[in-house]
């Protein structure tokens, strides 16, 4: 597809969740291009799961969500490293491999195989020698993508532009973890129930105890300092 200004777009369907398909994919942007500078790892479904039913489900979303991620760093990452000049690997994830609330376990696992993946993989770019290559965690906050499942955007969500706009910002700036806000829910809210999930470990609380009757008061009162 040519564009205006002399830029080419190629597409193709990529089932994610199959490796030879990632490699495929990798072969022909490196055919036709001859370099690979930005790599986003951005396919992800989601769809309701239990954590004892619905087995092939979880099969499916974790296929997806955190194997494609995983593919797509193992089928590009060195050939990247190997062209010595300044790239980018951006990974999405999501708040709920970060907080984990109730309700879809299967698509909790899979954002939080994608956050310790991504850590992994910037932890071991930034010591290797002459690499160029970095990592970046992309955590979007309520965005109106085709996962909303709305015909409207709802109020309370971020556009995709503005996730991007974000996302640009914050790689200019060095930021490994993008958590971005929206509409409903501001940074500092994200810092209060990330730290208060962490809090679960520290303190030996129940999981989950922001959902926990037992604790509404105390979370409610919780101030990060």
């Amino acid at each position: 597809m040519a564009l205006e200004h002399g830029t080419r777009v190629e597409s193709r369907i990529v089932d994610v969740s199959k490796f030879d398909d990632v490699r495929v994919l990798k072969d022909t942007a490196m055919s036709t291009f001859g370099r690979v500078d930005v790599l986003m790892n951005n396919a992800g479904t989601s769809m309701k799961t239990t954590s004892w039913s619905a087995l092939e489900l979880w099969q499916h979303l974790i296929g997806v969500n955190m194997w494609g991620v995983i593919h797509g760093i193992q089928a590009f990452t060195e050939m990247m490293i190997a062209q010595t000049s300044p790239s980018i690997i951006i990974n999405t994830g999501s708040k709920q491999g970060i907080t984990n609330p109730p309700g879809n376990p299967a698509y909790n696992v899979s954002k939080a195989g994608v956050k310790a993946a991504t850590e992994s993989l910037q932890h071991a770019l930034r010591n290797t020698e002459n690499c160029q290559v970095s990592a970046h965690l992309l955590v979007p906050g309520y965005t109106f993508t085709g996962l909303t499942r709305a015909k409207e955007k709802p109020a309370g969500a971020w556009s995709p532009e503005q996730v991007i706009d974000y996302l640009i910002e914050a790689v200019n700036q060095g930021s490994f973890y993008i958590i971005c806000p929206d509409n409903e829910v501001s940074s500092a809210e994200d810092s209060r129930r990330i730290l208060w999930a962490a809090g679960d470990l520290v303190h030996n609380r129940v999981p989950l105890s922001r959902w926990d009757a037992a604790y509404e008061h105390e979370y409610d009162s919780f101030e990060v300092t």
